[in-house]
């Protein structure tokens, strides 16, 4: 079966030649082409490195254990979040390479991230993955929604991995023109369970910047009855 989809994949990319998301150089090898990633800018992309903040996984300057930033909120309804790449430089231009060029083979990479981070953290071993739920009319507008298709190829690289859709989401402005304070309110009341949450929960979304989207979707799951709430986004900004 391993051979048959590398004869396709050869196939498929000397029907229609595959380049690379971040430097454009023309894919030959299999990985390559299934990651949508040359092996030089595969080797260039450095998850978060070093002392990292235990509430938002952010790297720390000078504080320990806990970043200003946290402190500062307070308590949160999510117990903890992961990120993986700062949203800055090569990274947004891998993220847009995603998002918006829907360069597909991108979702195999960002899968094989996440699936490091959920098997290097213990109390994530039992976690049910639930997607952030896009916004209605997004998917009738864009024709994709990137962060469940993440999800997707997650469970195609895992036979542990488990989904569930439980949150969906109201109309409501787009995010990314409101500061914290406008999101939170912008989203209060958008989000609902469809269905009971599982007891140990993994959000996951793309990227995030002021955290309100996550933070809003855990505060449903735990009082639908969630008792852990984490989550894990691909870039922080």
């Amino acid at each position: 079966m391993k051979y048959l989809i590398k004869i396709l994949l050869l196939v498929k990319n000397f029907l229609f030649p595959s380049r690379c998301a971040l430097c454009e150089t023309l894919l030959t090898e299999t990985a390559e082409i299934r990651e949508g990633l040359c092996e030089k800018c595969m080797v260039s992309l450095v998850t978060v490195q070093g002392e990292k903040c235990k509430l938002c996984g952010k790297p720390l300057i000078s504080e320990r254990d806990i970043c200003l930033s946290c402190r500062n909120q307070g308590a949160k309804a999510c117990d903890r979040l992961w990120v993986i790449f700062p949203y800055t430089g090569v990274y947004r231009k891998l993220l847009h390479a995603y998002k918006f060029a829907k360069n597909l083979a991108l979702a195999v990479f960002f899968a094989g991230k996440a699936l490091e981070v959920i098997a290097e953290n213990p109390v994530l071993q039992d976690a049910v993955i639930v997607p952030v739920p896009p916004r209605p009319g997004k998917i009738k507008e864009t024709g994709w929604d990137q962060v469940d298709y993440l999800a997707k190829h997650i469970l195609k690289q895992s036979c542990s991995a488990v989904v569930q859709r439980c949150l969906k989401r109201r109309r409501s402005k787009a995010q990314k023109q409101l500061d914290r304070k406008g999101r939170m309110e912008n989203m209060k009341g958008r989000v609902y369970l469809r269905e009971k949450p599982p007891k140990t929960v993994l959000v996951i979304d793309d990227v995030i910047t002021t955290g309100s989207t996550l933070e809003v979707c855990s505060d449903i799951l735990k009082k639908g009855g969630a008792e852990k709430v984490y989550g894990l986004c691909l870039f922080y900004d």
